[in-house]
């Protein structure tokens, strides 16, 4: 699964740049810092926007396609934001078999976003997974750390409007 970049505008502050300026300085001459470095700066922001992924190519005088190769390989980083609520929907095999791809479309319908998306105000992000390990759920979605098993498409509003409402 690719990853998408966020459309979302860039809202890095003052204070955050200076804490990434530091990190990069302590990693500056160590082979191999990218990882490291990557992995504080999403700390840092929460995701890794091409913005953040600049200052660290340059800060570490590496070639930007660098980066950007270690921040897609790894699925621990994050090119688009994550919401207030961090939707996560399962499309392992059992969930998928289940309905979990009509869960997904309902998601996005309601929400206006694709999976790997943040809606403009940052209240919702959605995530497609390959398995969150509750296949006797089958399908499931988290929303943060609430899990929701054996749903149906037509529930989705239902579930969003608890979060909407919070």
């Amino acid at each position: 699964m690719q990853k998408k970049i966020s459309s979302l505008p860039f809202q890095g502050t003052p204070e955050q740049e200076a804490k990434l300026k530091e990190i990069i300085e302590q990693y500056k001459d160590d082979p191999g810092a990218v990882m490291p470095v990557l992995q504080e700066a999403q700390e840092i922001y929460g995701y890794l926007p091409l913005e953040v992924q600049i200052m660290i190519a340059d800060g570490l005088n590496v070639p930007l396609d660098e980066v950007y190769g270690v921040a897609t390989f790894y699925s621990q980083f994050a090119l688009t934001p994550k919401g207030k609520y961090h939707i996560s929907v399962c499309l392992g095999t059992a969930c998928y078999v289940k309905g979990s791809g009509d869960v997904l479309n309902k998601l996005s319908e309601e929400l206006g976003i694709e999976a790997e998306e943040c809606t403009p105000d940052t209240k919702f992000s959605l995530t497609a997974c390959r398995c969150i390990g509750a296949c006797g759920l089958a399908p499931v979605i988290t929303v943060n750390d609430d899990v929701y098993g054996r749903l149906t498409a037509d529930e989705i509003p239902g579930i969003l409007k608890k979060y909407k409402e919070a």
